[in-house]
């Protein structure tokens, strides 16, 4: 397919998110629609929109890519799904109930109540930086593809290409804010649910295969292995690493990350919240399932037509980009698409309403809504682009995937100082922290969890640590919260209990 007609495609995808943005800011483009869209989105809209930003492009291509890795994951990944839907029951029943009876715009409102000034600032500060660097890996991953079978072909440099995709995300979310994105994040989902069932079509037509006899060759292929339950202490896979770690990476980077809640948020109240994210977490599970059996569908087709690839992650967009013909193309080109861009969205409107909120203190001033306060809204909004830009531009600078990749594995360790804080807020409510501490104790529990990683085959016996290390990190930061708090001689603002 000629970099031509994939470069059409794509303008004409932002074309139709640019005028679903008019249609749904035109009305109103104040800080509350942003922030909230005035509390008045539909359940249905968020829980199928919440599939786009919680898969994202990553997923798109490195779940299929690793059924087949020489590292043996197979269908490995489906246990972590598991532990995913088991934290999205969490969230549900413990953590948005919080949110809602609090009234919360930004969840880290919720430490300021219960732990004080610094625990708020420096939970916030946290989301900041690990949502930037997150969401930046993820366009950057995304953006070579489209450098290499696009831009390349044009002469456009690296930085110019993430530019172009920073301002076409920021064009259409800078007014209506979360009430646009709800609605493109919707039709984003519909494209990339879509272009994974069409991919499995169109792969199976080349391989000569109907519906029933693909599900039997992938049930009988060597990549159909799901659960993993040999050697403990060596390896990635066994199912208890993989099933807690997606427990609890659930809890930490979406009940406790403001970008997802903030969808939740958006709803009239609990209820509504809740069927949310029920709906949600059924259609997040079946959706990886279909994933991974197109991974395992590109491995047969790839063994089939004597296809190799450098890395895992080029074995999607080689196979659909090259040999599939242009409707496979367009169908892969979208579905990649989509699930970038409805992460990246989703993220830069997090990111100004928490720096707004918890640092501007947006939230408790009457002129919210006033043109001064919508206009620094748009100047923070800017701001986070360009930084998301410089990111990107850093991580190529490097040019080297494993810096790359541990630069990302840090930033994800500092979920866990946030489970710590929250845990230490629901569940010791008769203990005040030392506020001045806290922001040491957050920066401490991540680099120790770090270099126990690196070297914990030497230091426990041979054990291997997976997604379960944000356990350790959030009991290493819960620890030091206890160790330097005191016992409280009031009662504190918010607790599981419900007082408030």
């Amino acid at each position: 397919m000629s970099p031509g007609v994939l470069l059409t495609f794509i303008i004409g995808y932002f074309l139709v998110l640019m005028v679903i943005s008019y249609l749904t800011s035109r009305k109103s483009s104040d800080n509350d629609t942003f922030f909230i869209a005035n509390r008045n989105s539909k359940w249905y809209l968020v829980a199928f929109g919440m599939i786009g930003t919680a898969l994202s492009g990553v997923t798109f291509i490195s779940v299929p890519g690793k059924v087949g890795a020489p590292s043996g994951d197979q269908f490995a990944y489906f246990q972590f799904v598991l532990g995913n839907a088991a934290g999205f029951i969490v969230i549900a029943t413990v953590l948005l109930p919080l949110y809602y009876r609090m009234k919360l715009t930004s969840i880290y409102s919720y430490i300021e109540h219960a732990l004080g000034t610094w625990s708020y600032k420096t939970a916030a500060a946290i989301f900041l930086l690990s949502r930037t660097i997150g969401s930046a890996f993820r366009l950057y991953l995304v953006v070579i593809v489209l450098q290499r079978f696009i831009f390349d072909s044009y002469g456009i440099p690296f930085s110019i290409t993430v530019l172009i995709c920073l301002l076409l995300i920021w064009s259409y979310t800078f007014k209506g804010g979360l009430k646009t994105i709800i609605i493109t994040d919707s039709l984003q989902t519909l494209f990339l649910v879509s272009s994974v069932f069409l991919s499995i079509y169109f792969i199976c037509r080349s391989l000569d295969m109907n519906i029933f006899q693909t599900a039997e060759a992938i049930k009988e292929s060597s990549y159909s292995k799901i659960f993993f339950f040999e050697n403990f202490l060596s390896s990635h896979f066994h199912f208890s690493k993989q099933f807690l770690g997606g427990l609890f990476i659930t809890v930490g980077m979406t009940g406790l990350d403001q970008d997802l809640m903030q969808k939740n948020l958006s709803l009239s109240n609990i209820k509504e919240a809740q069927k949310n994210m029920f709906s949600f977490t059924a259609v997040f599970v079946v959706i990886n399932i279909f994933f991974l059996s197109v991974g395992a569908l590109l491995y047969m087709y790839a063994a089939k037509n004597g296809i190799t690839v450098e890395k895992t992650d080029y074995l999607y967009p080689t196979i659909a980009l090259k040999y599939l013909g242009i409707i496979p193309a367009m169908v892969f080109m979208l579905g990649l698409t989509a699930a970038t861009f409805a992460t990246t969205d989703s993220a830069l409107t997090a990111l100004t309403t928490s720096f707004c909120v918890d640092f501007l203190g947006f939230n408790k001033r009457k002129d919210t809504n006033s043109k001064k306060m919508v206009n620094l809204r748009h100047y923070v909004h800017i701001a986070f682009s360009g930084l998301m830009f410089l990111t990107i531009i850093a991580f190529n600078a490097l040019n080297n995937d494993a810096v790359v990749t541990a630069i990302f594995k840090v930033a994800s360790y500092t979920y866990g100082p946030l489970l710590g804080l929250y845990s230490f807020g629901l569940f010791m409510s008769s203990r005040q922290v030392n506020d001045k501490f806290v922001p040491f104790i957050c920066l401490i529990s991540p680099a120790v969890c770090y270099f126990l990683s690196t070297d914990s085959k030497e230091i426990l016996g041979g054990y291997v640590f997976d997604n379960e290390l944000i356990i350790v990190n959030g009991l290493i930061t819960f620890m030091g919260l206890w160790l330097t708090s005191k016992q409280r001689l009031n009662q504190p603002v918010a607790s599981l209990k419900g007082s408030v």
